[in-house]
């Protein structure tokens, strides 16, 4: 399925032409954002949703995190958001709202013909507390009105977060170690939460829990924490700068690299692992998860030979986007070819072919990583200083996904431009270059395949490719293997005594359907992708089975909902969640 195929709406940016607006030389950004707070908080606590609805442009969006759904929600259009506020208000009944009179309150234009005054505000409801971004455009009468409101849980009222100085402050002087292991063993009884994985999302829930003061249990299949970094690939780098990757409690010192090696960000784990004081078990495996009415029963084998059965309400997967498996295509002639056929995640050094003809079949960021680390070994073939980061988490989530496509677009674009010789330089070579779905880059690559792309910014593999060092075999698509290689459907042929496939990994929910019943399997909702919404097919939200959660995504991501998973299990076990306001779609 290419790029533009994929199923995509594209509402118009809210620009000063289609507002048929201008910005008043002489705004005063305040008076006009306290006037429409004001409205806005008369009607929300009134109750009144038609009021709030007319204080938003007609194509509208109040997206909401866990604050008034305890769910995902995007609501688009008047209509909608009328309609939202209608079913809510009454139950949910927000209040004591507070306009926050901050450097955040102020206009901003990311593009000449695009302006908006941003403010963040502070509510309540009867169980939590709750932060909201609002975002007003200019109208033709002068008016200004709400073109995007976002709310999120930030707490919930009586069960905060034991950390700064709610945390523990008696003295310890000899039992810590003592209480530590006893901590760990769950010797005489099970943990609440079973997390399924120890990678940097089952840490980051896990940190998220034990702050809450919910008993939680990890267990990991890998010898140590941050295994499942060091065993990739020795090239693997990550993709994202360090100030976007910070995680809860602890972010990564000043000296840390801009991007991290796997292996140090492995050895980073392990030491957050250890310093939070989260309670894993390593070199076990979960062999079964059988739902038991509201309750789980998780059977573990351990490294040492022992087993262990546990009685749970919460089991967390936290194993990863995609399977163990990697995705494998067929060709003919794959059984009589002389050389070694593997997946990218089997992969794991380039010297293992040193003087070997390599073959790296993809084109997306795994492929870029293998054939860099080739190429260097002589084989053939957030910014800094910008926003905080909870700040920096809440505004990017205040932009609803549909509502970005026009961003991604104009972004898109821009990129290309300034990129232009370099990709004019691998379409000479042969590679084939787009521009993702409907022109958005990336942007809804990540979202609605979570691959699909690469960012050159610091492995220069692309520069590679365009230099001609990197060779790109272009022309037919690849029919079959001889004895000696590869041959195409334009009859040439390229010799090969590797071939390694980085075509992806299989489905993230491989890892629930090893575990649990089928019956239990067939209810799991699809995971990733959007929803007619625009928000994501289940992760950190209800998985269509009851104590049943998945917690997956890159740093930043787990970063920040890993508090919302935390919060819903958090409520659920204190008797404080609210009824979900979801929807059924049909995907």
């Amino acid at each position: 399925m290419t790029p533009d195929n994929l199923s995509l709406p594209e509402p118009a940016l809210p620009t000063l032409q289609k507002l048929n607006a201008t910005i008043p030389a002489d705004l005063d950004v305040k008076a006009v954002a306290k006037a429409w707070f004001a409205a806005f908080t008369q009607s929300i606590e009134a109750g009144d949703a038609q009021s709030v609805a007319k204080l938003f442009v007609g194509d509208g969006y109040w997206r909401d995190m866990l604050a008034l759904t305890w769910d995902f929600r995007t609501f688009s259009g008047v209509l909608k958001i009328t309609q939202f506020l209608a079913d809510r208000l009454g139950s949910v009944q927000p209040s004591a709202f507070a306009l926050r009179d901050d450097a955040y309150l102020a206009l901003q234009q990311p593009y000449p013909d695009l302006a908006w005054i941003n403010l963040f505000f502070d509510f309540e409801t009867p169980t939590g507390i709750a932060s909201g971004i609002a975002r007003l455009v200019p109208t033709a009468n002068g008016e200004w009105k709400a073109h995007t409101v976002y709310t999120n849980l930030e707490d919930l009222k009586g069960f905060p977060e034991r950390i700064g100085p709610l945390r523990d402050a008696a003295p310890n002087h000899i039992k810590w170690a003592s209480e530590r292991k006893k901590e760990v063993e769950f010797a005489d009884k099970s943990p609440v939460v079973l997390i399924v994985g120890g990678g940097q999302s089952g840490l980051e829930v896990a940190a998220r829990l034990k702050a809450f003061d919910v008993p939680t249990l990890i267990v990991e299949k890998n010898q140590r924490i941050g295994d499942n970094w060091r065993n990739r690939y020795d090239a693997l780098c990550l993709h994202d700068p360090v100030w976007y990757d910070h995680m809860p409690y602890l972010p990564f010192p000043s000296t840390w690299p801009v991007y991290a090696p796997a292996a140090k960000l492995g050895n980073w784990l392990e030491s957050y692992a250890e310093t939070l004081e989260l309670n894993v078990w390593t070199s076990s495996t979960v062999v079964k998860a059988t739902q038991d009415g509201d309750l789980w029963r998780v059977h573990i084998s351990r490294g040492d030979g022992s087993e262990r059965t546990f009685t749970v309400k919460h089991v967390v997967f936290a194993t990863g986007l995609g399977s163990n498996n990697g995705i494998f295509p067929k060709y003919p002639g794959m059984d009589s070819f002389l050389g070694q056929i593997l997946h990218s995640s089997r992969h794991k050094s380039a010297t293992d072919h040193l003087g070997k003809k390599v073959v790296v079949v993809g084109a997306c960021t795994s492929a870029h990583d293998i054939c860099a680390d080739y190429y260097y070994h002589g084989v053939g073939i957030y910014s800094e200083g910008g926003l905080p980061t909870d700040i920096a988490d809440r505004v990017t989530a205040s932009f609803p996904h549909h509502f970005n496509v026009g961003l991604a677009q104009r972004s898109t674009k821009a990129i290309a431009e300034l990129d232009k010789d370099l990709l004019d330089k691998l379409r000479a070579r042969g590679f084939k270059v787009n521009f993702g779905t409907k022109g958005t880059g990336l942007f809804m690559l990540v979202w609605m395949k979570a691959g699909g792309y690469y960012l050159s910014s610091y492995t220069g593999t692309s520069q590679l490719i365009a230099d001609g060092k990197i060779k790109v075999k272009a022309g037919g698509s690849l029919e079959s293997f001889t004895e000696t290689g590869l041959k195409f459907e334009d009859g040439s042929e390229l010799p090969a005594d590797v071939v390694i496939f980085a075509t992806g990994l299989g489905d993230t929910r491989d890892h629930i359907r090893k575990v649990v019943d089928e019956d239990v399997f067939n209810r799991v909702k699809p995971v990733w992708g959007l929803d007619p919404e625009g928000e994501l097919n289940g992760v950190w939200r209800d998985l269509g089975v009851k104590g049943l959660w998945l917690m997956l995504g890159n740093l930043a991501l787990c970063r920040f909902h890993s508090k919302h998973v935390a919060l819903q299990i958090k409520a659920m076990e204190e008797g404080v969640f609210g009824e979900r306001y979801s929807t059924k779609f049909e995907i």
